[in-house]
């Protein structure tokens, strides 16, 4: 199985698409349309080209068109937020080749050529982009298109901004082995609060527990172990910022076998402890 291709809808028969976003958004689909993602208040794994990352509030990433990719979100109590974040779609004919051609766009030119491989945001970015964003899921006509341009105005000036997907990455990329990916990323993000052996994995990527290991390193960077580590991680920093929950439940909620794993884990990929972490937003 391939990527999907999805058909985006323009409501207002424009070129430019705005919306909030309300679904899981976790099959692996390409569209040709450009797609600009900011993730309010939701958390979980985002899939772009070959990269994986963990990806937390104010996340914002720039896709361009026929880039397969997905997120999975983490959700509490089996639902998401609602209005969790905000998705922009346009056409790159939208904006035409004689405006994008002019010396004032040459920032914007720069911006979609990167998008090839997919771009992050940081967070200031993001919370800088976020009052347009909302602006343009309300609005029609000239003001989406104003907002919009302040928006790209954003992206453009970033100082912080990261590619995604590897140098060589091509959308012919082994299709097969992204379907064996994103599986097992669905296994590790439906499972994570329970114990997950790296043989239950190797049988859901069809592969023995000793190739699979090495592939999953290639593939997302990270070893088995500590990918999962980081998936939990992550979980128990919403949990710890979103709820009064107590730290020894959190632990094992998020699949922590013991509190003092759950700390050793804590510290080494946040830097602190639960309890400073959950202090900060206290």
């Amino acid at each position: 199985m391939v990527a999907e291709l999805e058909k985006i809808e323009y409501d207002d028969g424009g070129g430019f698409r705005a919306a909030y976003i309300t679904d899981t958004g976790s099959f692996w689909h390409f569209h040709p349309e450009y797609e600009l993602a900011l993730n309010i208040k939701s958390n979980g794994t985002r899939i772009i080209g070959d990269n994986v990352e963990l990806f937390d509030h104010y996340d914002m990433v720039l896709v361009a068109g026929s880039v397969p990719h997905c997120w999975n979100y983490y959700k509490t109590r089996d639902s998401l937020p609602e209005k969790h974040g905000i998705m922009v779609h346009f056409k790159l004919s939208s904006l035409g080749e004689p405006l994008l051609s002019q010396y004032e766009m040459s920032g914007v030119r720069e911006l979609l050529r990167e998008a090839e491989r997919g771009i992050v945001f940081s967070i200031d970015d993001a919370r800088m982009a976020e009052k347009h964003l909302v602006h343009m899921v309300e609005s029609k006509g000239i003001e989406k298109m104003i907002d919009f341009l302040y928006v790209l105005k954003i992206l453009c000036d970033s100082g912080k901004k990261a590619s995604l997907s590897s140098v060589n990455y091509r959308q012919t990329f082994d299709e097969r082995g992204n379907k064996r990916m994103n599986d097992v990323y669905n296994y590790i993000r439906e499972n994570y609060s329970t114990p997950v052996s790296l043989d239950k994995v190797a049988k859901v990527a069809r592969m023995s527990p000793f190739a699979f290991s090495r592939y999953f390193k290639k593939n997302s960077g990270a070893g088995f172990v500590e990918y999962v580590n980081r998936v939990r991680t992550n979980k128990a920093c919403y949990l710890l910022r979103e709820t009064d929950n107590q730290i020894n439940g959190i632990a094992f909620d998020c699949g922590f076998s013991s509190i003092s794993n759950f700390n050793k884990q804590f510290r080494k990929t946040e830097g602190i402890s639960p309890r400073d972490y959950r202090a900060q937003f206290r």
